[in-house]
């Protein structure tokens, strides 16, 4: 009688086949695992735009967040002719306006604030002054994500959100 190699022996087979059909099924469930968690930050994805209104008699400073997710707002920097500021109050000249806070706060999707708004006549000043403003955010999603943005909109991933305390705007 002649002796049947071990791999063609009909337990090995079956054992052969049920390795190949588990390491198959890990790999599946592993790239399933790596879409779902795709998935889940991109449906959670904030996206922050920082814009501006002005008109004869109004001018005002807004962001709002078009993404899918809250944006925890980590830090601001507003810098006027270059300097950091760190109130609204600290560019000259300005005539009295409304304030809301910018800088570490939460943001929900679809929602807006306007960190700087003025109603009147003088909101040519305001115009003047905005070309020497520039507005720095650093945000990140529930899943510490963090992107950092200015008034040109295109977001740019970083690792985390710091910055020097004397560069940071306080209002």
């Amino acid at each position: 009688m002649e002796e049947v190699k071990w791999y063609k022996k009909p337990e090995m087979i079956v054992a052969l086949s049920a390795l190949l059909i588990s390491l198959v099924t890990t790999v599946i469930s592993m790239y399933s695992a790596y879409i779902d968690r795709a998935y889940a930050r991109a449906s959670v994805w904030p996206r922050l735009e920082i814009f501006r209104s002005f008109g004869d008699e109004h001018f005002e400073y807004g962001v709002t967040n078009s993404g899918n997710g809250p944006a925890l707002i980590k830090y601001a920097v507003v810098q006027y002719k270059s300097d950091a500021i760190k109130y609204w109050g600290d560019i000259p000249d300005l005539p009295n306006f409304v304030q809301s806070h910018l800088g570490a706060r939460i943001l929900s999707p679809q929602n807006s604030i306007q960190p700087i708004v003025y109603r009147g006549e003088k909101s040519k000043e305001f115009l003047e002054a905005d070309k020497f403003i520039n507005i720095e955010l650093c945000y990140c999603s529930i899943y510490e994500e963090c992107w950092l943005t200015n008034r040109v909109n295109e977001p740019i991933l970083v690792n985390s959100c710091s910055v020097d305390e004397s560069r940071k705007f306080l209002q």
